[in-house]
């Protein structure tokens, strides 16, 4: 997985006053757990922009005062009407220590079914997995290239390597759903075969 580092700037004081008048600043108030103990700190808005608004995931490289502390993003708040970060939790990792993140979903190959005019639905962009570090991937791909029409892609199909996904493995991930257009252009296309008629009912119809 990359790496991507952010600055931080440790904060003595803590409390709602304080992380109000922090963010009139374009501040965001920090916490950092997982280690031995709690660091409260804030990063300017402007540093936050490639971490946060992004469907990548990075482990980072969170440098407050003179020292460096490798971690990953936790949780985040926003503000509920303008969106902006309100709060985010930073989780301390070390390499023998197994961890839990949410990683997005990668599709490749080509579909037979989409081939021939089916469109892939996605059920899911982010599975929930647990490692090492250093065997979490930063995106996890799906094989969609044996998928037919109306055929699913479900976590049971998905190959992984050192790491466990922590969700049920018959959860859907994707379909080839049929469009209503070329439903039609199916019906159509067999309404008009022609009906055959058997040898027997040939030769009742001359009896008669």
């Amino acid at each position: 997985m990359e790496n991507i580092d952010i600055k931080g700037y440790e904060r003595k004081e803590i409390g709602k006053q304080l992380s109000k008048r922090l963010r009139l600043e374009a501040k965001v108030p920090c916490v950092m757990y997982g280690g031995k103990e709690k660091l409260h700190f804030y990063i300017p808005m402007a540093y936050l922009k490639d971490l946060v608004y992004t469907p990548n995931v990075y482990f980072i490289n969170l440098e407050i005062g003179n020292k460096t502390y490798k971690t990953i993003l936790q949780d985040i708040q926003f503000h509920p009407v303008s969106e902006l970060v309100l709060h985010i939790d930073f989780l301390e990792i070390s390499d023998d220590k197994e961890i839990k993140m949410m990683i997005p979903i990668v599709f490749r190959g080509e579909s037979p079914g989409i081939i021939k005019g089916g469109l892939l639905t996605k059920s899911i962009r982010k599975l929930r997995v647990k490692g090492l570090p250093e065997n979490i991937p930063s995106k996890i791909p799906v094989d969609v290239s044996t998928l037919e029409l109306g055929n699913t892609a479900k976590i049971k199909d998905i190959k992984i390597e050192n790491y466990e996904i922590l969700m049920p493995k018959q959860i859907p991930v994707a379909q080839v759903v049929v469009p209503r257009a070329l439903k039609s252009k199916q019906t159509a296309a067999s309404s008009e075969e022609p009906v055959e008629q058997s040898a027997n009912g040939n030769d009742n119809d001359k009896q008669k």
